[in-house]
């Protein structure tokens, strides 16, 4: 444990920082679950609606440093992939 009293500042903010980074990095996952659960109920709208608010919550995400503008472009290029693949496809 910390001695000094600035480390022990450090180890409390240390905390809750990581408290509050594990909430958000829940949130994202769990925007982009919402979307891939929408593809894969073949609703279209329903997954350009999921889409449209994961994509502020990505981008979000990449201003805070929780993720990589990379990893970002990654997730929101590929959900849009599979969308456009859905809307292209004609429902029997």
């Amino acid at each position: 444990m910390a001695n000094i009293k600035s480390a022990k500042k450090r180890a409390r903010q240390n905390i809750k920082r990581r408290a509050q980074n594990n909430s958000q990095r829940s949130m994202l996952r769990t925007y982009i679950k919402k979307v891939v659960k929408a593809i894969e109920t073949q609703d279209p709208q329903q997954a350009v609606a999921a889409y449209q608010q994961a994509q502020p919550i990505i981008d979000k995400a990449i201003n805070k440093g929780l993720i990589h503008k990379n990893k970002a472009a990654r997730h929101k290029s590929r959900l849009s992939r599979r969308i456009a693949e859905l809307t292209a496809t004609p429902s029997a």
